[in-house]
């Protein structure tokens, strides 16, 4: 939902490119985890990270996968509380579907509809203990988010041929050093968008035949990308240069067709759906991982049903918490995205290529592992540089603003 916000800063073609670039990139690096893991006769990816470089790499790649996954269950929650609550930004409030059917009401409050959501939603899909058992909601979240994909093509087309919709821009519009900078912080985003590595080596320990996993991983990402590329175009298309970093909270808006408000409600509930049927997939891998680092030597957390509770009812209490919080996924993103997604994604698995625990790296993989290193410190750490420099500005501006009120 943050991929048309970074389209709009990237422009449509540099945009599309670096979705590709990036799809590619992720294909590269979970081959390199799975010939890896395939050789050394190893089922996990902390494994893999303890095999190459010791128990401080394990300990290193579990943080990383705790840091981007909470953020990533931040993003899913906050994204909840938009849809069906309302969100405010820049002073303009965009109203949440039981804000506009029902009005404001303390019970549709962001913070009760989203205690909600976690109990009688989430709570219950999280307690599964095999990642197996999530396959059919899996399955229809896919469904949903193609649902998401054509309702916002067909109404983007039928605009476009009325010639109701602004031609997007191309090319990003540059007037300064500070806007190369911000052009950086659309890379987490992007990263964050693939970062599924910590689930592969579920996925490979369940399949009767591991020579599935490539073309498994090669389809996923194929589809993936089209679902991005698709989501971000249309909705760019749709909405232009008022997209926000949260695309849905676009849709409390005339979209100037036909039972507008229809539509409004059908996409951002099969959306919000498709959310929460995600929810469980990202949080199976932040559990599993969360109690690899608390309890290393312990035995399953699937088999310790109090440790199971504890950890997941602490998990859901920290995310509802920090998704009250924290105004928007754009600030969720730029620190996950900039900082553990790309250990996660791209750095990890080039270092475990580079040492060659196996004996397998040919001269290609040892180049491509520098150069994910290379692209992945420089656009990143550029991106944190951009990030921090905004966060110092608005803060400014925002100690300016009172000033002059107080003046006043």
């Amino acid at each position: 939902m943050a991929l048309p916000a970074s389209i709009k800063m990237l422009g449509i073609i540099p945009g599309i490119l670096m979705i590709i670039l990036v799809a590619l990139l992720t294909e590269a690096s979970i081959d390199m985890l799975v010939r890896c893991s395939h050789e050394g006769k190893i089922t996990s990816y902390g494994w893999l990270m303890g095999e190459t470089f010791g128990q401080w790499g394990r300990i290193a790649l579990q943080a990383s996968v705790v840091i981007n996954n909470i953020g990533m269950m931040i993003v899913y929650m906050i994204i909840v509380g938009d849809v069906l609550s309302g969100t405010s930004t820049s002073g303009v409030h965009h109203r949440g579907i039981f804000e506009g059917w029902f009005g404001p009401h303390l019970w549709n409050s962001r913070p009760v509809v989203l205690l909600a959501t976690t109990l009688f939603v989430f709570a219950p899909l999280v307690s599964f203990k095999r990642l197996d058992s999530l396959r059919y909601t899996s399955a229809l979240s896919v469904a949903l988010a193609v649902v998401f994909v054509v309702i916002t093509a067909g109404i983007a087309i039928v605009r476009l041929i009325e010639g109701t919709v602004e031609i997007p821009k191309l090319f990003p519009e540059l007037d300064g050093t500070n806007s190369i900078w911000e052009l950086f912080t659309a890379v987490p985003v992007v990263v964050t968008a693939y970062i599924c590595h910590y689930n592969v080596h579920s996925i490979d320990n369940e399949l009767e035949d591991r020579t599935q996993t490539k073309p498994i991983v090669q389809t996923s990402l194929a589809l993936c990308s089209s679902v991005y590329i698709a989501t971000s175009f249309f909705a760019y298309l749709l909405f232009g240069e008022g997209t926000l970093a949260d695309v849905l909270a676009n849709f409390d808006s005339n979209l100037h067709i036909p039972f507008s408000s229809v539509f409004n409600d059908v996409v951002r509930v099969s959306y919000v759906v498709h959310i929460m049927l995600v929810f469980p997939i990202v949080f199976f891998a932040l559990r599993l991982n969360l109690d690899g680092l608390l309890f290393p030597t312990a035995r399953h957390i699937s088999r310790d049903n109090r440790r199971f509770a504890i950890i997941t009812g602490s998990l859901l209490a920290v995310i509802y918490l920090a998704a009250i919080f924290i105004p928007s996924i754009w600030d969720a993103f730029q620190f996950t995205g900039a900082t553990a997604a790309v250990l996660i994604g791209f750095i990890f698995p080039a270092m475990i290529i580079l040492r060659d625990p196996y004996g397998i790296a040919t001269k290609r993989d040892k180049i491509l592992a520098v150069t994910m290193i290379v692209l992945a410190v420089l656009s990143n750490s550029v991106a944190l540089y951009s990030d921090a420099l905004n966060i110092i500005f608005h803060r400014k501006l925002g100690a300016g603003e009172v000033e002059q009120d107080v003046a006043g």
